[in-house]
């Protein structure tokens, strides 16, 4: 995952380092044209009273015009920055917008590859073996592969369904909790698998707030990947997906099962009898460590399978107002 590193400055601090900028100058001049002044001493022929008054405005009269320049300067200067950060995070926009666009494309590709077109090479190698049977007359046969089929024909229309209902999920408008609390109720509904979307603690909202758009769109499909293995692979009577937090720090995601769970090592081409089967454990591991989280998986054959995602919340994303160069007020 594309990461772009930025300088972070609060409208405060910029604020601040803008007024200095017209004081500082002006204060040094100032104090700098009195000092001259009186080293220079009295004017013959005036009073002290008079030389006091005198000085006085011309100082401030020095100062007013002082403060003047300097804060037109100094205006003119932040107005430019402003512009020119707006315009950089427009095209960070740009790039997150870019890259966000290409891991989507990567993630169908990938899924249409492990999912729907092994699924399609597997129709296609009944569809022949039905017609062997037909035309050899083993007509039962023939009736059990074609109810293989219609197998088959569900599973491929589940993994539609499932990029379907990814595709549509809203987490820009809608949040990372009320998206997933949406597509646990679509799983549930659609593949009568009990699923539950469990809040542990009262800093979880908080934090899963807290992640960036792109960070909670990854974390929103390493829970639909999770929970298409349980469909596809677990056998599970129920699943649960929790939520918590440690602090404002972190996030934590578990997704856990009661099926039949298997034993870690697989290898292309190990039979799928529960020991040992592909999972996209590895997809689901580099959406977490892209984030700069961690991915760990809790499983044995007979007792169930649990992964756990924990993932860190930027500190920048913690500070409030945070704004980067952006034109102070005033």
């Amino acid at each position: 995952m594309l990461q772009i590193n930025r300088s972070i400055i609060t409208q405060r601090r910029l604020l601040l380092f803008k007024w200095l900028m017209i004081f500082l100058p002006s204060v040094t001049v100032l104090v700098g044209h009195s000092l001259l002044g009186y080293l220079l001493g009295y004017p013959a022929g005036h009073s002290l009273r008079e030389v006091t008054v005198g000085r006085l405005a011309e100082n401030l009269l020095v100062a007013f015009l002082l403060l003047v320049l300097v804060y037109i300067f100094a205006e003119t200067l932040f107005r430019v920055l402003g512009r020119l950060q707006a315009e950089a995070l427009s095209r960070e926009q740009d790039m997150l917008t870019m890259n966000a666009v290409m891991q989507e494309r990567e993630r169908l590709s990938r899924e249409l590859h492990d999912g729907v077109a092994q699924l399609v090479a597997d129709l296609l190698l009944r569809l022949d073996t039905i017609k062997d049977l037909v035309e050899a007359g083993r007509q039962q046969e023939a009736a059990t592969e074609i109810e293989r089929l219609h197998g088959v024909a569900d599973e491929i229309y589940a993994d539609i369904g499932e990029s379907i209902a990814g595709l549509r999920s809203n987490l820009t408008e809608r949040g990372l909790i009320s998206a997933l609390q949406d597509y646990v109720d679509q799983f549930e509904e659609r593949h009568q698998i009990p699923t539950s979307l469990q809040i542990l603690t009262g800093q979880a909202p908080d934090a899963a707030n807290q992640l960036s758009p792109l960070a909670a769109l990854q974390v929103f499909r390493f829970v639909q990947e999770a929970l298409t293995n349980v469909r596809k692979h677990a056998r599970a009577r129920e699943a649960t997906v929790t939520l918590s937090a440690d602090g404002p720090e972190q996030l934590r995601v578990v997704i856990a099962d009661d099926g039949v769970g298997f034993t870690l090592g697989f290898t292309p081409g190990s039979p799928r009898n529960g020991k040992a089967r592909p999972l996209g454990l590895k997809s689901m591991r580099e959406r977490i460590e892209s984030l700069g989280g961690t991915f760990h998986l809790n499983t044995h054959p007979g007792s169930g399978t649990q992964v756990t995602a924990t993932i860190p919340i930027p500190r920048a994303r913690r500070e409030k107002g945070h704004a980067a160069f952006a034109t102070p007020a005033g």
